[in-house]
């Protein structure tokens, strides 16, 4: 039997000994009757569900760093060592000798009210976490960047007007509220920041000690058992959706604790991307933003913030999805993985990663380490199609990556989901292009010999011929965008 799970709910401190593997959802509204945390979707798709989850930063400073993830798809396990808030910690009560006080609002919840925001109210709990996650994690905020933090949150009711009225009211007033009471240097900043949505009720005073309690707890270094022989969980984001009844009863190790997965490196003009880093991380690496801002600007379409905050970067390689985005992307950047045995590592190029359909080159007692990305000078660009242009699965997508010398491609790298077994790096079509001038016949033989490539099949998400069309159109597209100077637009467009 596991040893109980170790953290902070709100304000009370807890050891569960519910099975690691249970949701925090079912933790939250079975064990803690804490109810305000609504069931909705259970695949991390409605934000219904949404809690802030709190972690030590480990920069030094104390801090406490927050993320609204989804709670039907956070292991309990998972949460050892965190500050754990629910809606209810929002609002915690206050009593004036025996008797409660009414709980006022926060700011949140008050903008939302007062722009007629909230209809039913059965989706509010959850854009309030998501919107107090955003303020709470970087400052100074901007109504775009708090509209994105609220995109995994559906509202069947408002029309979504209602709710953006309010966003802008929030960032406006509060945002010169905080500036007024920010300190100088960066760590004055990160403890005013706190401080001063405190005074401005945004999140409670107890907060405020929140950094010191988490130190004190009694929490082994690593996490929840590291054992062999378990089911190891990252970020759980597809493993929590396929079975998380099978999860609650199987043994797991969770990776979340492992600082070595966390470690981004520059070497040897590669970026060395710890396989436990998220893809909300991955969006905020200096290295990525600088020299690959295509891939940067592409994450969003990927998945909503919580599930970003949650899904991690070898996750969603050994996943091994035929339509994985990210890994798609990374297929297309030449990415290399670093697979660790005993201490030993054998580097293996991604695109020979996948043998088939779910069969990866990882031998016994192999674990993905890190992801090494060249730091080369190019351009990068990625699409995809889909019923929903923003956190849906796409039926084909695509990535190319190509650089331009003297008005001939010197190099190119073009990848591909949704159209074989594994994510697909079109080989063939890339040696095609590389060292030539781009002109119309040469394209148009670099999109026949993609399509002897591919082997699409006929499903829900589109027949055949279908995706057979999209991706000699998305590879279009790459086209049109970075190297549209080489091509004729009356042929093309």
């Amino acid at each position: 039997m596991s040893r109980p799970v170790r953290f902070i709910l709100n304000e009370l401190p807890m050891d569960s000994c519910l099975p690691p593997g249970t949701v925090v959802l079912d933790f939250l509204r079975r064990d803690r009757r804490l109810t305000g945390t609504k069931e909705g979707c259970r695949e991390g798709d409605c934000g219904a569900c949404a809690v802030l989850l709190g972690a030590l930063s480990g920069g030094g400073d104390g801090a406490v760093s927050y993320r609204a993830v989804n709670s039907c798809l956070l292991p309990l396990g998972d949460v050892e060592g965190k500050h754990l808030v629910s809606i209810e910690g929002l609002n915690p009560p206050r009593h004036v000798g025996d008797a409660p006080e009414q709980v006022s609002l926060t700011p949140v919840q008050q903008k939302l009210v007062d722009h007629g925001a909230i209809q039913c109210g059965f989706c509010t709990p959850g854009f309030v976490i998501s919107l107090t996650g955003y303020l709470l994690g970087r400052y100074p905020w901007s109504y775009r960047e708090a509209v994105e933090a609220v995109a995994g949150n559906i509202c069947r009711c408002t029309g979504y007007a209602s709710i953006k009225r309010a966003i802008a009211d929030l960032v406006d007033q509060l945002g010169a509220a905080v500036q007024s009471r920010l300190g100088g240097s960066p760590d004055d900043r990160e403890r005013s920041h706190l401080q001063a949505l405190v005074d401005l009720g945004v999140v409670p005073q107890y907060f405020l000690a929140i950094p010191d309690r988490l130190r004190s707890l009694d929490v082994p270094p690593g996490g929840q058992d590291q054992g062999a022989g378990r089911t190891v969980v990252a970020g759980g984001t597809d493993l929590f959706v396929q079975r998380p009844q099978q999860l609650v009863e199987e043994p797991l190790s969770f990776l979340s604790g492992a600082a070595r997965l966390r470690q981004v490196r520059v070497q040897e003009e590669r970026l060395y991307l710890g396989a436990g880093i998220t893809m909300e991380e991955v969006r905020r690496i200096p290295e990525l933003e600088e020299r690959l801002p295509g891939l940067v600007e592409a994450l969003p379409l990927v998945a909503s913030l919580p599930i970003r905050n949650r899904a991690t970067l070898g996750g969603n390689i050994v996943n091994a999805s035929p339509i994985g985005d990210l890994t798609v992307m990374l297929l297309a950047l030449g990415a290399t993985l670093g697979l660790n045995r005993d201490g030993s590592i054998r580097e293996v190029p991604l695109e020979r990663f996948f043998k088939g359909y779910k069969q990866l080159d990882l031998k016994a007692g192999e674990r993905l380490e890190w992801i090494a990305v060249p730091l080369e000078e190019g351009s990068f660009s990625f699409e995809k199609v889909s019923r929903r242009r923003h956190l849906d699965i796409a039926s084909v997508n695509s990535a190319a990556w190509i650089r331009v010398q003297g008005g001939h491609i010197e190099a190119v790298r073009l990848a591909a989901g949704g159209v074989a077994p594994v994510p697909l790096f079109l080989a063939r079509s890339s040696a095609c292009l590389a060292g030539r001038g781009l002109t119309d016949e040469l394209l148009e033989q670099a999109l026949d010999l993609a399509q002897e490539e591919i082997s699409p099949i006929s499903d829900v998400r589109g027949s055949e011929r279908y995706k057979r069309l999209l991706l000699r159109q998305l590879l279009l597209a790459h086209f049109q965008k970075l190297v549209s100077q080489q091509m004729h637009g009356e042929v093309w467009v």
